[in-house]
């Protein structure tokens, strides 16, 4: 992984990870085990073990300040970092779909979001949009948001939680008739574009996984690579609505990129722990 040390990105072969994004994965990851709160020392500290340095940091958490991602907080005299509730569940609701999501069968259908917002609410509207799109739904009309069945739980909780459910309707079932499903789903989704970034996670990390199998690496190194990998691998679940393998193209790349993001976490993610909680407590 190439370090950016003062830029504003760090290269990652698809796309430039920002520090604030990479802030925001050590919150999730570490923070909220520790009464949700983290040192500026300590965030300064784990930041440049990427390879990003000071000023870097303390502008991006400006900036996570001004949109009330992050918010500051003293614990036993010393001035640190606590994500702000909305964050916090945020983070909770990815847990699941980054770690442990389970792709759709044939058997779960369909649920159907349709919603109508008065255009004094345009606001509203676009939330709604956003949230959907976040949670792997496709536009089937206008108004008309569909996703595999198997979410409809979690689609259900999110737009309560975020006050949106008087604006919609929920609807689950199977399609019966009358044109290919899969000829449907190109429509609804842009696998093509979806394709296109599993295969530059793929390019990217391929090589990584390969030399993991044949040398371990130190703690340090592990937090070095684990932190931009998390960061750049957490918003595919979401672009992704996990449509049964019947209706992707054949060997569809998802899985591959999955494999090896499941491969590079059972490999990284305890010893870059250790390191981080290492720092925390230095």
């Amino acid at each position: 992984m190439t370090s950016a040390t003062g830029r504003s990105g760090m290269e990652s072969g698809f796309g430039d990870v920002q520090p604030r994004q990479l802030i925001v994965t050590i919150f999730g990851l570490y923070a909220r085990a520790e009464h949700n709160w983290l040192s500026v020392a300590s965030l300064v500290r784990l930041m440049s073990d990427i390879g990003i340095d000071g000023p870097a940091v303390r502008s991006s958490v400006s900036r996570l300040k001004r949109r009330d991602t992050l918010r500051s907080m003293r614990l036993d005299g010393a001035v640190g970092y606590a994500l702000s509730p909305s964050m916090l569940e945020v983070l909770q609701e990815g847990d699941a779909r980054i770690f442990a999501r389970r792709r759709a069968t044939l058997d779960d259908g369909w649920v159907l979001v349709v919603f109508s917002v008065p255009e004094t609410e345009r606001d509203k509207r676009h939330e709604l949009r956003t949230w959907l799109t976040r949670l792997g739904f496709g536009t089937a009309e206008p108004g008309v948001w569909i996703a595999p069945g198997n979410l409809a739980h979690e689609v259900k909780e999110v737009l309560v939680r975020r006050g949106l459910d008087t604006y919609v309707d929920i609807f689950r079932g199977n399609h019966v008739a009358f044109d290919d499903l899969k000829s449907k789903v190109k429509l609804w989704w842009d696998l093509g574009d979806l394709s296109a970034q599993y295969a530059r996670f793929i390019d990217h990390y391929r090589p990584l996984a390969q030399r993991l199998a044949k040398k371990s690496v130190s703690d340090s190194q592990a937090f070095h690579e684990y932190i931009p990998l998390l960061t750049a691998w957490r918003r595919l679940p979401y672009l992704d609505p996990g449509l049964p393998l019947e209706l992707l193209p054949a060997r569809w790349n998802g899985v591959t990129a999955g494999e090896i993001f499941n491969e590079l976490h059972s490999r990284l993610d305890e010893s870059a722990r250790r390191h981080a909680v290492g720092v925390i407590h230095g």
